[in-house]
C-alpha cells in the first residue's frame, strides 16, 4: 500500500465508486460477501488498491494545500516539478492566528517584529503525491489557494 487505506466514512461515501472498482476486478456483490469471508487477506488487498487508486486521484489535482496553528501559517503551492512555502510565524503570545481576531491582527501587522515571514521552493525530485501525502498527513488540507496567493501579492509588492 503506497498511501492508507480510506476510513470506514470514506468507503460509504465512495460505495458506488467501489462497485464499480470490484465490477473492474470481475467480482459481483455475491463474490465479493463470500471473498471477505473465505479470503479475508484478498478483500483486504483489494481495500488497499482501491484506496490508493482513490488517493492517486485526489492528489494528482492538488495545487495548494495549507496547515495552520495558532502561532504559524504554512501555505503551500505544488506544482509538478516544484513546492513553494510561504510560511509566517508569529511570536506575540497574546495573538492566535486561528481566530478572526488573530487573523485581522495578522494582517495589520505583516510588517510587526512579531511577525517572521519566510519563502522556500523545493524541488520535486522523486514521487510528488508522496510528498503532497506526508504533508496531509502532518495535518495540511487542501484547498484553492486562496491565501496562498493573498500572502504572495503581498510579499511581492
Amino acid at each position: 500500500m503506497k498511501y492508507a487505506r480510506l476510513t470506514k466514512e470514506q468507503f460509504e461515501e465512495l460505495h458506488q465508486e467501489f462497485i464499480n472498482f470490484l465490477a473492474t476486478q470481475t467480482i459481483t456483490a455475491d463474490e465479493w460477501r463470500k471473498l471477505k469471508v473465505e479470503k479475508p487477506e484478498v478483500a483486504e488487498h483489494e481495500l488497499d488498491i482501491f484506496s490508493d487508486l482513490i488517493w492517486e486521484g485526489v492528489l494528482n489535482k492538488v495545487k495548494y494545500l495549507e496547515h495552520i496553528s495558532p502561532k504559524q501559517m504554512m501555505l503551500f503551492h505544488i506544482s509538478e516539478a516544484f513546492m513553494e512555502l510561504i510560511a509566517i510565524k508569529v511570536e506575540d503570545e497574546n495573538i492566535d492566528i486561528t481566530t478572526e481576531y488573530g487573523y485581522k491582527w495578522l494582517q495589520q501587522n505583516m510588517h510587526d517584529d512579531a511577525v517572521n515571514l519566510y519563502t522556500s521552493t523545493k524541488a520535486i525530485k522523486d514521487d510528488r503525491n508522496k510528498d503532497v501525502f506526508v504533508l496531509i498527513q502532518q495535518g495540511s488540507v487542501i484547498t484553492k489557494g486562496a491565501l496562498y496567493n493573498y500572502f504572495s501579492e503581498l510579499l511581492s509588492e
